[in-house]
């Protein structure tokens, strides 16, 4: 075999981690050119020997010494020796994607169903330990490229991103709608997990991403999930009473414009009208399709009660209502009067009525234009001061 005079990094590829160089002789005197960014390690024998830097080195015994006891010829004697050279990149490589290839299904805490999750992002990494990559990952191969490294590290870094996030959610006790506001933190505790893998084969974690966790839009389960959100976050705007009124309506509109409306608003009222607005929103099912709100003081009526005599009429809009509201559906006014009491029987009487619907009397009594008394129904003269009602003494 040929002995070469100067050794150097001789490839193209930019995308090459680790190159070896092909000749296997040497000799003393040899020189050997290592660029910026770049490390030249002695191979032999399975062993990764003595390590070179940047720049122009003669082989001489001060700078390959392990080599030399190894290879054990006297320094000057022109006797070529075998060894394997490794250039290794130091350079930090930068924005290497990651992501699932396809959703996996977690555990929501809050929700407590499963949802199907998508996580993606970046990282970047250098070589920390020439000696340790070349043995454990080189080995008798010509070459690794940056790629090679990805590719062995991708599965690795996806269990251990998948697992972080699962325990995350559940010690956290965070929703996978609303994780986002914590993808910073997440990134920087698994970037410090993954060190601990990389470290085995001389590599180091330089930057660790997560750019998204989310969930397939276009997922049944999720959108369920955001519907029951949505009606959720109605009804806490309007208020309880308010948004039931309103899903009752929806439910007799629905029936309206579908063919069998009777069936159908029976269907809707029997099924109470708090239907996708639980106040309990983590204790849905699974399937999410009821989410049920705490039982009103008041049901409302069922479809077969609903008559006209149940309707009452708004005294500030003149719109009808049921008499189980206590507010008008269209005005907002109050729909309970207040009642007064006859002075004559003692019975209960609407505000405003000017007869007794129980004895028949008039509910206002007239008054003396002299002295002021009231006067008993039908009197023709004040009993207090004598004079005529009529205005004459």
């Amino acid at each position: 075999m040929a002995i070469f005079d100067v050794v150097k990094y001789e490839n193209k590829d930019n995308s090459v981690l680790v190159w070896k160089w092909p000749g296997d002789q040497l000799a003393w005197g040899s020189r050997v050119i290592v660029n910026q960014t770049q490390e030249a390690i002695f191979y032999k024998n399975g062993q990764a020997l003595d390590l070179l830097g940047p720049g122009s080195h003669t082989l001489q015994t001060e700078n390959i010494p392990l080599l030399k006891t190894l290879i054990n010829i006297p320094f000057g004697n022109q006797t070529p020796f075998p060894a394997e050279v490794y250039f290794i990149d130091k350079a930090t490589i930068l924005d290497v994607k990651w992501g699932t290839p396809k959703p996996v299904p977690l555990l929501d805490p809050i929700l407590n169903i499963f949802l199907p999750i998508r996580a993606n992002g970046q990282f970047g990494f250098r070589v920390k330990d020439s000696r340790r990559l070349v043995v454990q990952l080189v080995g008798t191969v010509s070459s690794l490229s940056k790629n090679d490294i990805v590719n062995y590290f991708r599965g690795i870094i996806l269990t251990k991103t998948k697992d972080y996030i699962a325990s995350q959610l559940m010690e956290r006790r965070l929703s996978i709608l609303t994780v986002t506001a914590y993808l910073d933190d997440m990134s920087k505790d698994l970037k410090l997990k993954l060190q601990d893998d990389f470290a085995m084969y001389g590599l180091e974690v330089a930057n660790f991403l997560i750019n998204a966790i989310d969930v397939p839009e276009d997922d049944p389960e999720v959108q369920r999930v955001k519907h029951a959100m949505a009606n959720k976050a109605e009804m806490r705007i309007m208020g309880d009473d308010a948004y039931r009124m309103k899903r009752t309506f929806d439910v007799l509109e629905s029936a309206a414009k579908n063919e069998g409306g009777g069936n159908m608003m029976t269907a809707g009222l029997g099924l109470g009208v708090g239907m996708g607005a639980g106040n309990n929103f983590g204790g849905m099912a699974g399937a999410m399709a009821a989410i049920q709100p705490p039982t009103p003081n008041k049901a409302l009526p069922g479809p077969g009660a609903i008559q006209p005599s149940d309707m009452v009429v708004c005294r500030s809009c003149g719109n009808k209502s049921f008499a189980a509201f206590k507010f008008c559906t269209t005005c907002g006014a109050g729909l309970i009067t207040p009642n007064s009491t006859c002075p004559t029987c003692g019975a209960e009487v609407p505000v405003g009525a000017k007869f007794c619907g129980h004895c028949g009397l008039k509910l206002t009594m007239d008054l003396c234009p002299f002295c002021k008394n009231q006067l008993p129904a039908g009197a023709q003269s004040c009993p207090s001061c004598n004079s005529r009602s009529g205005g004459k003494k």
